[in-house]
């Protein structure tokens, strides 16, 4: 019986130390524009778009799947505010995105 307590916490204190080099050397970073286009959305996660949600509509607008803004219900004021966003600042990759309205 101890020795298989003894087993059991070597094997999850050698895949605890595996998970934490794990996580520091295979992040992944995200784009903080996708939430910041996320933020100006209204939303209301309608799906009107043809996109889940509000995230997934700024995602696809981030990665330039979308060329013509496609949020019905968001106010004049705040897709332009969005549009200008995303043609002033550059991603990581130093890539601006140009949707029209």
């Amino acid at each position: 019986m101890i020795y298989a307590i003894i087993v059991m916490l070597g094997l999850g204190a050698l895949l605890g130390v595996g998970l934490g080099i794990a996580d520091k050397f295979l992040k992944v970073e995200a784009d903080p524009r996708v939430e910041k286009v996320s933020a100006l959305l209204p939303n209301y996660n309608c799906g009107g778009c043809g996109y889940a949600g509000c995230s997934s509509l700024a995602q696809a607008m981030v990665d330039k799947e979308v060329s013509t803004f496609l949020c019905k219900p968001c106010k004049a004021d705040k897709k332009q505010e969005i549009i200008d966003y995303l043609a002033s600042t550059p991603g990581p990759d130093g890539t601006t995105v140009n949707i029209k309205g």
